[in-house]
């Protein structure tokens, strides 16, 4: 089965926790929507992160967030073909598969389409005091041009996003002292004309840091969700 969950910013023991008491194994699959953390000091403090979620039973496939490096950038990770498409996975953590933006994996008979990248709206304060920012957070032309072509051509069941559309943005959770004009929010907009072109049974995301649902929209934190709830 395949189990879907929100960022864990490097703390992988809810993710450990729900493995272990389900006793899931190599059948199955857990999706982390983004900000896992595990490739953010690129140094071997990331390495605790990998190697827990490397050890447990099923293949854990991480979608990219926005307070992350790329893995395309990173000199350890290889690709290989993996239910459909492309994924980034390092050698040492081989259980530990990082998703590639516009790939269309075919998960428990469902398909599965992958958008990941988000804008930081902290940008500033973390540049202010030295903490990780990367340039590359949010999906480039090239990346949409890819995503776009997908859907011309493939039938979508699932969308896994970092991010969520702009119309369906959980504003309570807005932070506070963040003047909204200034964030870039044209990669929600754009997730706007995506999910207007697609018939999708459920769309998954994270980076709000909300358990919420709204139509087919799944926000996810720390709540997990199963691919059992779409039937065969």
């Amino acid at each position: 089965m395949v189990f879907y969950t929100g960022d864990i910013h490097g703390d992988p023991r809810n993710v450990v926790k729900f493995s272990e008491r389900l006793r899931l194994t190599k059948e199955d699959i857990i999706v982390i929507l983004g900000d896992v953390g595990a490739n953010y000091y690129l140094d071997e403090r990331d390495d605790y992160c990998k190697a827990e979620l490397n050890r447990l039973g099923p293949v854990i496939l991480c979608i990219h967030g926005n307070h992350e490096a790329r893995p395309s950038g990173i000199p350890s990770y290889v690709q290989k073909s993996w239910n459909g498409g492309l994924v980034w996975y390092e050698e040492e953590f081989p259980n530990l598969l990082f998703a590639k933006d516009g790939e269309i994996y075919e998960l428990d008979s469902l398909r599965h389409l992958v958008i990941g990248g988000a804008y930081s709206v902290d940008k500033y304060y973390r540049l202010m005091h030295g903490a990780q920012w990367f340039a590359d957070e949010q999906p480039s032309d090239e990346i949409k041009a890819y995503v776009e072509s997908q859907i011309e051509s493939k039938q979508v069941d699932i969308v896994l996003s970092h991010t969520c559309p702009y119309k369906y943005e959980p504003r309570e959770t807005f932070l506070g002292g963040i003047d909204q004009s200034t964030v870039d929010e044209s990669t929600e907009r754009w997730l706007d004309v995506i999910e207007e072109k697609l018939k999708y049974k459920a769309w998954f995301c994270g980076h709000w840091h909300i358990n919420k649902r709204i139509d087919k929209m799944h926000f996810l934190l720390d709540s997990f969700e199963g691919s059992d709830q779409f039937g065969r």
